[in-house]
């Protein structure tokens, strides 16, 4: 079988890549830089651009399951001309895919699109799954919204789509662990606020081989990508200091001052979401890390 990635080379897609080969699994990926363009049978680039839709249609020979990952970090501080980028990055190239499948002949029978559990509403107290309607006036669940929304264009041509909401990816090779570590190993670090926000997390080979099992198993739909156990920002503190063998002994850190700091992008590290997997497992999945410490430890040691 042959699969197109988009984002193949960022921390997310380069795990599925690899999965995909011991699979014995073919892989076109798509790139907006031409030096990154490979040509070996097993793992095949292609030039695209969608600000300019831009795209070698050649990247679907063959191709019978898309993995759509692209999109702009959110991770970087949302200047208003950032912000239009973090959208128009999903939306122009998701559109730029659905046209291109329109014009050109393909046996594409699947998507697999990224999305982020970003779509729910900030509560201390509920407890989502796939079902949840509601949704905060944020810009990351707009974002998320208008996101899953482009995305469902691949069902009108007759393609199955399933829609994966990121949680929290915990890894060691980048993502956000390394930086909520960092001043953990100068014994200097401290939880976000009251410490009481849920964190919905995932470890990074159980997010990658999450993808390969909706992707062998033929599922559509929405699927939360979360570990079953979330934990709240201050045992996810504790936990990282006492993998590392470091004191945790700073006061929480205030919302204000991340907001000097940060700006809106502070608003990342105080949303509260907690993020049921039942669905998932309920297909069959079995996560490999359930719970965070033996992640942690498994990352940090």
């Amino acid at each position: 079988m042959r699969v197109l990635i988009t984002g193949a080379t960022g921390l997310i897609g380069n795990e599925i890549v690899n999965l995909c080969h011991k699979k014995n699994f073919s892989v076109n990926y798509l790139t907006t830089s031409k030096s990154k363009i490979t040509n070996n049978t097993k793992y095949q680039g292609f030039y695209w651009n969608p600000d300019t839709k831009e795209i070698d249609l050649q990247c679907f020979k063959e191709v019978e399951v898309i993995i759509h990952l692209a999109g702009a970090t959110v991770s970087k501080r949302w200047t208003s001309d950032y912000k239009k980028e973090i959208l128009s990055s999903r939306l122009d190239s998701t559109q730029l895919l659905v046209d291109s499948l329109k014009i050109h002949k393909n046996q594409v029978k699947q998507v697999i699109a990224a999305s982020a559990i970003g779509i729910y509403p900030d509560s201390l107290s509920n407890y989502y799954d796939e079902t949840n309607l509601e949704s905060d006036a944020t810009f990351l669940s707009e974002v998320v919204k208008k996101w899953e929304a482009a995305v469902d264009a691949f069902s009108e041509l007759n393609i199955r789509v399933a829609k994966i909401r990121i949680g929290l990816v915990l890894s060691d090779k980048g993502g956000a662990l390394p930086e909520l570590t960092k001043p953990i190993k100068f014994g200097l670090g401290a939880a976000f606020g009251s410490g009481k926000s849920w964190q919905s997390w995932i470890h990074l080979k159980d997010l990658a081989r999450l993808f390969m099992f909706v992707m062998t198993h033929h599922l559509e739909g929405i699927f939360n990508a979360v570990a079953p156990n979330p934990v709240t920002n201050l045992d996810l503190t504790k936990l990282c200091a006492k993998v590392l063998s470091k004191p945790l002994w700073l006061p929480n850190i205030p919302k204000f001052f991340m907001k000097l700091v940060l700006g809106d992008m502070h608003t990342l590290l105080f949303l509260s979401q907690r993020v049921s997997s039942k669905k998932i497992e309920e297909a069959g999945f079995n996560f490999k890390y359930h719970h965070l410490q033996p992640a942690l430890e498994a990352l940090l040691k």
